[in-house]
């Protein structure tokens, strides 16, 4: 099926709408309207994701559309809407205060559609390389996101995001040559040996050794950009010197599509008898990002640091349920990822007013929040005890599950996983006293960016705590079934 009949298709919007959004973006000259469109174009492209639902599923030489991607395009497809619209209000309040200039904005609403659109081509590509291509203008558009503030520790964290970046991404390339290695000699020369739906049609006659080789390189590579330990270096630097609705970006976004690139491969490795289960390598990053994440939680004195290493503990609980597999632990899996999206970016949304009314990303500084501002204070209490796994949020649903999962299939590493998550616990719940209650530190300034998107971020965690759809529940058990 050639590009050119899939025009009517959803998926071809969803790629489309983004582009066309960065061109006109860059043209506009005043923030306000560009805010308007930034949001407009991420509404649009929403819509085209939750058609998705409703489209046939298609297998091209360009774009596939399966129950599996469908689930993280219309993930990442919300979160950005709801991004985009936090963001309008908040680069106001940075423009005011000469943080940001007006060409600043303009670059970085273009460059948060390229964003979009690279990591919506990297969901649907059928093809390996191009969708190792897209994941990497992904990661140089955020780094230049990063930088975007110019000063020395922001300009030092978008070099340090692009040095390691590119190392993951040279053996996440390395990785999908030899995977185009392996497949030559079955499916000959040409697109075929790079196209998903053939490779795994193909998976059973594959050499397997070169195939684990293979595997071994793009869990690395790409499991850099997860924030897999030891390969997680950068995330903190990159979250806590970008701007806020960037590092909700990174954390509610980026970190699945390379997560998604990681289980793609995972398929194709489970797809041949003959090879080594990857499920254990998973699990081994998993497991050890979880305890660093929590370990590190303790020593940290500014405030986007902390929920970056945060996220570096929840994105190995992830890949630790994924590596585990089976039905229980892959629909543990996707229920968590969504949650940790939803209530990260939440809690980013948050911690970037309270940064702007405090003046301050360090944590002695922001105090007593509840105090000084009580609908900002106590939404990031509901977050952060949302993110830390306390009932009735649906992280502590999913959660749940995945340690379930554990003690019924590996009893001996669901130990060092419940200690792994009650690191995290208390560390949370020490910091949280310290930013949210007692007398409150300087700073007054009233909160600019509207309450709506954190609002409806916490609605969602807290209801699927209590309440989870039998439509979404369905959808998820039929593609934690598919993953096998």
């Amino acid at each position: 099926m050639h590009l050119a009949s899939l025009l009517p298709h959803p998926a071809v919007w969803l790629i489309a709408i983004p582009a066309v959004a960065a061109l006109a973006l860059g043209l506009v000259a005043s923030y306000r309207v560009a805010a308007a469109l930034n949001v407009a174009a991420c509404g649009l492209a929403f819509c085209a994701a939750l058609a998705l639902l409703f489209a046939p599923r298609v297998a091209g030489p360009f774009l596939i559309v399966d129950d599996l991607n469908i689930v993280f395009v219309v993930l990442n497809s919300f979160v950005a809407f709801t991004t985009a619209w936090y963001s309008a209000g908040y680069i106001a309040h940075e423009l005011e205060t000469g943080r940001l200039t007006p060409l600043n904005l303009r670059f970085y609403h273009a460059m948060y559609q390229v964003l979009l659109g690279a990591m919506t081509l990297a969901l649907l590509s059928n093809n390996l390389g191009v969708m190792w291509v897209a994941i990497e203008v992904a990661t140089l558009t955020t780094v230049l996101m990063v930088g975007l503030y110019r000063t020395e520790a922001a300009i030092e964290a978008a070099w340090k995001y692009f040095m390691l970046g590119s190392v993951g991404i040279a053996l996440a390339l390395f990785g999908t040559i030899l995977v185009y290695m392996v497949a030559q000699p079955v499916v000959g020369e040409g697109a075929d040996g790079m196209i998903w739906s053939v490779l795994m049609a193909h998976a059973r006659d594959f050499d397997p050794v070169l195939l684990n080789v293979a595997f071994v390189f793009l869990l690395l590579g790409y499991g850099t950009k997860v924030g897999l330990a030891p390969l997680h270096a950068w995330l903190p630097d990159a979250h806590s010197e970008g701007p806020t609705p960037v590092s909700a970006v990174l954390s509610g976004l980026l970190l699945n599509v390379a997560l998604y690139a990681v289980l793609r491969f995972k398929l194709l490795m489970a797809a041949h008898p003959g090879t080594v289960a990857p499920g254990p390598l998973m699990m081994a990053m998993g497991l050890g990002s979880l305890l660093l994440g929590g370990l590190m939680l303790y020593r940290r004195r500014d405030i986007k640091r902390l929920f970056a290493y945060s996220s570096i503990e929840h994105m190995g609980l992830i890949a630790f349920a994924f590596g585990l597999g089976g039905p229980l632990a892959n629909f543990a899996a996707l229920l968590h990822m969504t949650m940790h999206s939803l209530t990260k970016s939440a809690i980013f949304f948050a911690v970037g007013q309270a940064c702007q009314v405090k003046g301050t990303q360090k944590l002695a500084d922001i105090r007593g929040l509840t105090t000084s501002h009580p609908l900002l204070g106590w939404s990031l209490v509901a977050a952060v005890m949302a993110i830390a796994g306390l009932p009735p949020s649906g992280v502590f649903m999913s959660e749940f599950l995945i340690v379930t999962s554990a003690f019924a299939d590996m009893p001996l590493l669901a130990l060092p996983l419940v200690l792994g998550l009650l690191l995290a616990f208390g560390a949370l719940m020490v910091k949280l006293s310290g930013f949210a209650f007692g007398p409150p530190s300087p700073g007054t300034a009233p909160v600019k960016a509207g309450y709506l998107p954190l609002g409806l971020h916490l609605a969602l965690v807290f209801t699927a705590g209590l309440y989870l759809p039998p439509q979404l529940v369905a959808w998820f058990r039929h593609v934690a079934a598919v993953m096998g």
